[in-house]
């Protein structure tokens, strides 16, 4: 596959569909396939510059940016073009659900462990799990969700709490009970993630910072 970028754009034959080419969403860490939509060539080279997957629609007969009602954004990583150069695979992180009927895909297709291949899906918890649960939790509010009672007292409460969780670790290190220290490692994290999530800032804005000061430094 070719990667796709605005210097090479001109290689994807939009005429062959009469100017639209199917464009397969993947997530890149778990290779889940999220959704299909059509692009041309506006709608790419948005897509492009401006990180978020664009696409046209042919209902609305314009171009539409996934998550622009919703705020499900999907973060455009990478773009490859396929043998015939009439189709495009997109690698790009949800932001949220990417169905709009909630769920995180628009395919209801079991776990491939579930399916009897070899290689499955199932992974350890991460921050980016954590991440999407957040956001979930941001646009499809829950009653009785700890995490909405944050986002409902806003961004003066959710930053004091990690200031809290922050100085209840720094007081645990001090003791030798890895088991409350480990606690409250959590607690920073988890309400670290809400703080990200509420400023409309991902886990992915804040590895790219990490990489950016690793590479200056080499």
């Amino acid at each position: 596959m070719k990667k796709i970028t605005k210097k090479n754009i001109e290689a994807v034959n939009f005429d062959k569909g009469e100017g639209l080419v199917p464009a397969i969403i993947q997530d890149p860490d778990t290779m889940e396939v999220l959704m299909l939509g059509y692009m041309n060539a506006g709608s790419l080279l948005k897509t492009l510059d401006e990180g978020k997957v664009t696409f046209f629609s042919r209902s609305k007969q314009r171009l539409w940016t996934k998550g622009e009602t919703s705020e499900n954004f999907l973060i455009f990583k990478e773009a490859y073009l396929d043998c015939d150069d009439d189709t495009i695979l997109v690698w790009a992180t949800p932001q949220g659900p990417v169905c709009h009927t909630g769920q995180r895909t628009c395919f209801d297709q079991p776990k491939r462990s579930e399916a009897g291949n070899i290689r499955s899906l199932d992974k350890k918890f991460d921050l980016k799990q954590l991440e999407n649960i957040i956001l979930d939790r941001k646009n499809n509010p829950k009653a009785g969700s700890y995490t909405n009672h944050l986002f409902d007292k806003g961004i003066n409460k959710i930053a004091q709490k990690v200031g809290e969780e922050a100085v209840e670790l720094v007081i645990e290190a001090k003791d030798s009970n890895d088991i409350l220290f480990k606690g409250e490692a959590a607690d920073l994290l988890y309400h670290f993630s809400v703080l990200l999530v509420n400023k409309n800032i991902s886990l992915d804005e804040i590895y790219q910072v990490l990489e950016n000061r690793h590479v200056s430094k080499d």
